[in-house]
Parts: C-alpha cells; structure tokens; sequence
C-alpha cells in the first residue's frame, strides 16, 4: 500500500434484533472519523458470545462516505474479528469495487486500537 491515514472515530452501537436468541447479537454501526479520513460510515454488526468469559467473533459491513487524503467519494468496509479467552484477532479490508467518486479503485486495510476508552485507525491504502 502506498498510503496511510490516522486518526480518531467516535461510534455509537444500537442493538437491533436479530431473531436468533442469547447467542447472536446484531447492532447497527454509526461512526464519525476525524483526521485524514474525513467520514461518516453506517453499517451493521452481527456477534456470537459464547459460554467461555473472553471468547466471541463478530462480522461487519459498514458503508464510508466522506474524504479520504482530500478526495471524495465512499467505499465499503467489511470486518472480521475473533476473541480467543482475551486474545483478539481483527482483519477490516475495503471490498474491492466498492469505491466511488474519486475513491474508485480503492483498496486497502484498516486496523483499530482502542486506548483509554478512545477509538483510533490506521488505513493503509492504494489508489490507481
């Protein structure tokens, strides 16, 4: 990848129901990002608990609209995450094609640190 963008996002979470019990969870994903990447993004989240206290997953997609390093259009985000007793394993890839505007041809990754209660990405990406 050729570029990198950081900065915060604020994101707000709101069950949803997911008609599938205790087990499944399913929210709606509304976040704000601040710095390079100048965006909102709706999505959804669909999760699985589990009887061990540490261990889940979740999958995710979630729609970007905004700037991106000054350039506008959107693209979408697909998550991947597991927990293992506390061990966390989070892949978050850009579907490829689902950039637009001046965002076409859009490819990369993104990773997610939470510090202190705040939320912070790091997108490393390529444009044609």
């Amino acid at each position: 990848m050729n570029h990198h963008a950081r900065g915060g996002f604020d994101v707000s979470l709101t069950p949803l129901e997911s008609g599938a019990g205790n087990e499944l969870g399913r929210m709606s994903i509304d976040k704000t990002f601040h710095g390079e990447l100048d965006a909102t993004s709706l999505g959804e989240m669909l999760a699985a608990m589990t009887a061990v206290h540490g261990s889940a997953g979740y999958v995710a997609i979630e729609k970007v609209t905004g700037k991106l390093g000054g350039r506008d259009g959107s693209f979408v985000l697909q998550h991947s995450g597991t927990m293992t007793r506390g061990d966390g394993k989070l892949t978050v890839t850009v579907v490829p094609d689902s950039g637009t505007g001046e965002l076409a041809g859009l490819a990369g990754t993104m990773s997610i640190e939470i510090k202190d209660g705040k939320h912070f990405y790091h997108f490393e990406y390529a444009l044609p």
